[in-house]
């Protein structure tokens, strides 16, 4: 099954990315050249560490207390590891990504049980009040204008609806940014700026450092100073490498999360006005007024 869109839509995509124009036997509409995020996002079977899945699934948990009885969005959901639990709890689920390899596997691992869209997040095809939470993972970063999608999430929340936003946390001394990333938001940056639209806001750390292992933490330092010499592989097998070293031995990377993927380890409470150092990660649950 696959969402049906108004054609404009599809002829936007990223607002930085160019367009081409097929022939004219084929189609008069624009088609976007997108940036090929498969080559960022880990897919089913991929050999990952037990800390990412863990951490991939603690953010659906996390989100799974907003989304109960609730009609949700994904937006950049990759290859929707997590659309098949929040579907689980939710009245209903949208998900989509703006990469059509993505949402092929999303597509072929999930058949018809869900419906997967590929649009721009700076615009999406919904009337107003449509959904009750917005979830965006991992994703904040790779988008050209945050403050345009935090306007479309105002736009398509419902009174009382919540934003939920997990992203890495960019005040770690050892941070590392991603290829193709424009803006990282940490804890007070993400107070602020979803304050200033009117959001109430409400900020989590998960995955404390303090708790990680001795091989991680002796690495740290030099991880650092990779990053600051731009010394970090970006693709794929060079940072799998890389992850044997620091983690040790890798698991395949599931096609969808349950209940019994990770611990339920509660994230914690964070002052919203302050940056964090002790979490590798940051949760952030924006609520409309009512």
């Amino acid at each position: 099954m696959s969402l049906q869109f108004p054609t404009k839509f599809w002829t936007r995509s990223l607002r930085t990315q160019p367009c081409i124009r097929l022939p004219a036997n084929i189609s008069q509409q624009l088609v976007p050249m997108t940036l090929d995020y498969t080559e960022l996002t880990e897919v089913s079977g991929d050999d990952v560490t037990r800390e990412q899945v863990e951490r991939m699934a603690r953010r659906y948990y996390w989100a799974g207390e907003y989304c109960c009885g609730r009609d949700v969005l994904e937006v950049a959901c990759g290859a929707g590891q997590g659309v098949g639990y929040i579907g689980s709890l939710a009245t209903s689920v949208r998900a989509s990504d703006i990469s059509e390899p993505l949402l092929s596997v999303a597509r072929g691992h999930y058949g018809d049980r869900f419906v997967f869209g590929q649009f721009d997040a700076l615009e999406m095809p919904f009337e107003a009040d449509r959904f009750d939470v917005v979830l965006l993972f991992e994703a904040l970063y790779y988008l050209p204008d945050v403050d345009g999608f935090f306007d479309e999430c105002h736009r398509v929340l419902r009174p009382g609806g919540h934003l939920l936003i997990a992203t890495a946390n960019k005040d770690l001394f050892d941070f590392n940014p991603s290829p193709h990333s424009h803006r990282y938001l940490g804890v007070s940056e993400l107070s602020k700026e979803l304050s200033a639209r009117g959001f109430d806001v409400t900020v989590f750390g998960d995955t404390p450092v303090a708790t990680v292992g001795l091989r991680q933490r002796v690495l740290r330092p030099v991880k650092a100073a990779a990053s600051r010499l731009g010394l970090i592989p970006n693709s794929m097998r060079a940072k799998k490498l890389l992850k044997k070293l620091a983690f040790g031995a890798l698991i395949p990377m599931p096609a969808e999360i349950d209940v019994d993927t990770a611990p339920k380890l509660p994230p914690q409470a964070l002052a919203a006005d302050q940056s964090d150092q002790q979490h590798k990660v940051i949760f952030c649950a924006a609520r409309m007024a009512d």
